[in-house]
């Protein structure tokens, strides 16, 4: 079962046994006030930080609070939250300016509704509703709870764990980290090592190859400076075989000349002989001198006579 209240108030419906004791606590704290009395549908109202909330308090029995003196007091400070009084809002709280509205609409409902605008968890904390007017005084109690959905309490001991943790957590990581791409750079640095070797097994190969060819250059290089020299002397020896040959042929060429000279001359003495043999046969030394009786002076004769018929 539930209890209804009156006065036009939107959602103002609260379970009868839950009313009950507030509205006889009321009754025994403000004995000359029977005839006025406050009533707060929702004790505690939650809100998340940066939402506007609405603090909600009712006058019982209801009447207009137009006219009436009414006051929203914190009760951390007791300082004035909102003060309202003959249609005019009053002095307040440096940090509540601007963020606070009666809901005047609801006034002549007997409705007491304050409105915070962007609250923060500064604003969490009791509230009261306080109204006066000739009927007497009355109040009632509204607790806020403001929370931060993205920042909580934590305890110091929490905090310095969760650092040494992250700081383990982290040098464990790091540790890790370095000491993997440590090893990574040894392989790396070994596998470049066998590299190297390898290359430079390649490379004295190389040079092994590059100095066996040398030499074989060298060698061969020598081989042809020798067959160049040999060269050069069969050439001079060519050249001189060559004046030698000019010089042989010139000189065969002159003895083919007096080779030729000596056959016509000799053509010519063969002649002359024979007619100077002809001829001595018929002179007088041939008849004087026969080979047979007297040879030598024969010859000595024929001599003389073959000297004499070519030199006249």
């Amino acid at each position: 079962m539930h209890f209804l209240l009156g006065c036009n108030h939107p959602s103002f419906t609260l379970p009868w046994r839950t009313l009950l004791p507030y509205l006889v606590a009321l009754h025994l704290l403000q004995p000359g006030s029977a005839q006025l009395r406050v009533v707060a549908p929702s004790l505690h109202v939650t809100a998340n930080v940066g939402q506007d909330v609405v603090l909600r308090c009712q006058l019982s029995p209801c009447k207009d609070a137009w006219s009436s003196d009414i006051r929203w007091i914190q009760h951390r400070t007791s300082g004035f939250v909102h003060h309202y009084q003959n249609g005019e809002d009053l002095e307040q709280m440096e940090e509540y300016k601007g963020r606070t509205e009666l809901l005047r609409d609801g006034l002549s409902d007997g409705n007491l509704d304050l409105r915070i605008t962007a609250v923060s968890t500064s604003d969490s904390g009791s509230y009261s509703c306080a109204v006066q007017d000739g009927d007497g005084y009355a109040d009632a109690v509204v607790d806020l709870e403001v929370s931060d959905p993205f920042s909580q309490i934590i305890h110091p001991w929490k905090v310095a764990l969760a650092v040494i943790v992250t700081i383990l957590v982290g040098s464990f990581v790091i540790t890790v980290f370095l000491y993997r791409k440590k090893e990574g750079k040894d392989a790396e640095l070994e596998r470049m090592d066998a590299k190297l070797g390898t290359l430079a097994a390649e490379l004295e190969r190389r040079d092994a190859k590059l100095e066996t060819l040398v030499e074989s250059l060298e060698r061969r290089n020598a081989e042809f400076e020798k067959l160049a020299s040999d060269l050069e002397r069969r050439n001079a020896q060519l050249d001189k075989l060559a004046s030698d040959l000019v010089q042989q042929t010139k000189a065969v060429e002159k003895l083919n000349s007096q080779w030729s000279k000596l056959q016509s001359l000799k053509l010519t003495k063969s002649d002359t002989i024979q007619n100077n043999f002809i001829g001595y046969e018929k002179s007088p030394q041939a008849v004087n001198y026969s080979p047979l009786s007297n040879p030598e002076k024969h010859h000595e004769a024929k001599r003389r006579w073959y000297i004499k018929s070519d030199y006249p």
